[in-house]
């Protein structure tokens, strides 16, 4: 009787254990079932249809698998692995997995070393997860040799009814890249495509091609922002081509171009947001421009454009420089004061329409360290160390000028080691370069990395912030005083509430917890405004829960 008694106190502090949770104030995390041990770490959920979840997993050596779980008890279905049918006899490498319209696809690519070619394919997924036997060929893109077949990128429709796929390579015997768009249906069936090929001029001084970002909106136009930049040492000025191509589905997506007229600035980077409006937002960093014409590349401030679609004109264009507050915060009081810019380690991670028309940009001081590698040929292994930092928060007016600006105080890195390294969004070669924030490469995810940045949630007016910190740094919000992240295992949930006029009010658990479930901002699906779909790990321990934030 009495070891049947022990036994039954101790299920019942096991039960407690894995129900407890750090509770947050206005935010409930719930979790699921647990999930089982078969070292399968989940890397993206794909999203929720049919009282079932979808997810991608990752297992070391053994690829991709597609998990389906039972959307309210977050209990595991089936687990399959991802095998793309071959292409003419080779090997297809995985790309991503999709949900169009209920409809589940596996992407992926495959080099032809005879015809120079780079190919992307598609295979639909039963709601079971088992892959068809067919391919549709999405792309099949010329490209100079193997080293230079360039990348894939992707973008979804607002409906999730359509994607956006664009492929860029380089030609570094014709000093020229090529673009290439392609808009796909919920069949993989093409309805639009337009390809490109731009050729550097060696004569140009300081010469660059960036696309910045692309975007598709509610309408399924299509959207590049394309900036060509170089110095006219003649006339000791920076000139910056900074244009919109836009393909609209009313205009059977014949191309139009509308031109941002930028002097005496140079464009840093550039992220875009289409709105309901019928407008296209551009916000990015800009730098000043020296009288020879060279350009500083320090932060100088944000810059916001809105382009009228109707008319396809700009119809404001703001620059805003960091404001003496900001600056303290990022370069310290000294360096402030000497008027020195911030430098160019920030990428803008989110833009969020607020409810006056206004905008938030929030971005992320981002960078990734590549150690030196160890081992042989094949053999060796590479560390790879990505920080995430502090998060520049900027509240714009409706008319694109500061509204306020603040700062959200985080030190975060984590190390991989792996066998290759790419950097997925942002990438560059010579003069070209295809911008946007730091994406960490699937394969790398479930190491660490997805344990970094943050979540924003922006709810009848306020945004609230969600991340992991390290437990000293309970109540502060200074960022001169915060410490590391340190062991990620060890994290805890907070919460950074901004109002209306970018005051920060903290919030961290009631009482912490030991061995309680981190969550993982890295990756996340955005059921609703206010309710998120999770994935949070303790050691070998995973689950899938619902993060809710409260009224």
């Amino acid at each position: 009787m009495k070891k049947n008694l022990i036994g039954f106190f101790f299920f019942i502090l096991s039960c407690t254990n894995l129900s407890a949770q750090n509770k947050i104030e206005k935010m409930s995390m719930t979790y699921g079932e647990e999930l089982p041990d078969d070292k399968q770490k989940i890397v993206k959920i794909i999203g929720e249809v049919n009282n079932k979840i979808y997810a991608l997993a990752f297992k070391e050596k053994e690829d991709y698998f597609l998990k389906i779980f039972e959307a309210k008890s977050m209990k595991m279905i089936s687990s399959n692995l991802i095998v793309i049918p071959q292409v003419s006899d080779r090997e297809v490498d995985f790309e991503e997995v999709f949900l169009l319209n209920d409809k589940l696809y596996a992407v992926g690519s495959v080099y032809n070393k005879k015809d120079k070619t780079f190919n992307l394919v598609g295979t639909e997924i039963s709601d079971k997860g088992v892959l068809s036997k067919n391919t549709i060929i999405l792309f099949n893109s010329q490209v100079a040799k193997k080293s230079e077949k360039g990348a894939f990128y992707f973008k979804q429709s607002p409906d999730g009814g359509a994607l956006l796929v664009m492929h860029t390579s380089h030609f570094p015997k014709e000093d020229a890249v090529k673009y290439e768009v392609k808009l796909v249906d919920d069949k993989l069936t093409t309805l639009f495509s337009s390809e490109e090929k731009v050729v550097f001029d060696d004569n140009k001084k300081d010469f660059e091609f960036t696309i910045a970002d692309f975007e598709l909106n509610f309408q399924d136009d299509v959207f590049l922002v394309i900036n060509e930049s170089y110095r006219d040492s003649k006339k000791k000025e920076k000139i910056e081509n900074f244009k919109i191509h836009a393909f609209k589905k009313a205009n059977n997506y014949q191309k139009e171009v509308v031109d941002i007229n930028i002097k005496g600035k140079e464009i840093i980077n550039c992220k875009m947001m289409s709105t309901n409006k019928n407008t296209l937002q551009l916000v990015g960093f800009y730098s000043s421009v020296r009288e020879n014409g060279k350009a500083n590349k320090d932060l100088k401030g944000v810059y916001n454009a809105t382009i009228n679609l109707a008319t396809n004109k700009n119809d404001n264009l703001k620059f805003n420089e960091f404001d003496y507050e900001t600056k303290v915060k990022l370069l310290g009081e000294r360096r402030a004061k000497k008027g020195k810019d911030v430098k160019p380690l920030y990428n803008i991670t989110t833009i969020i329409e607020k409810n006056d028309g206004g905008l938030i940009v929030l971005s992320e001081l981002q960078f990734v360290y590549v150690g030196a590698s160890s081992g042989i040929g094949p053999l060796a292994f590479t560390p790879v160390t990505y920080t995430k930092n502090e998060i520049i928060v900027t509240c714009l007016k409706p008319d694109g000028s500061l509204d306020w600006s603040n700062v959200l105080p985080k030190e975060q890195s984590a190390v991989v080691t792996t066998m290759s390294f790419v950097f997925g969004m942002g990438s560059s070669n010579g003069s070209f370069a295809v911008g946007g924030a730091i994406a960490i490469p699937l394969a790398q995810m479930g190491k660490g990395p997805e344990y970094l940045g943050a979540i924003p949630i922006y709810k009848n007016g306020v945004l609230n912030i969600v991340f992991n910190d390290n437990i000293k740094n309970k109540g502060i919000t200074d960022i001169e005083e915060i410490k590391a992240l340190g062991n990620y295992n060890n994290a805890v949930p907070t919460l950074f509430i901004f109002d209306d006029k970018g005051k920060i009010t903290r919030k961290d658990p009631e009482e912490v917890i030991k061995n309680e479930l981190v969550i993982r901002p890295g990756i996340y699906f955005r059921k609703s405004e206010n309710e998120l779909i999770i994935y949070s790990s303790r050691k070998k321990l995973d689950k899938l829960g619902r993060l809710l934030l409260e009224d």
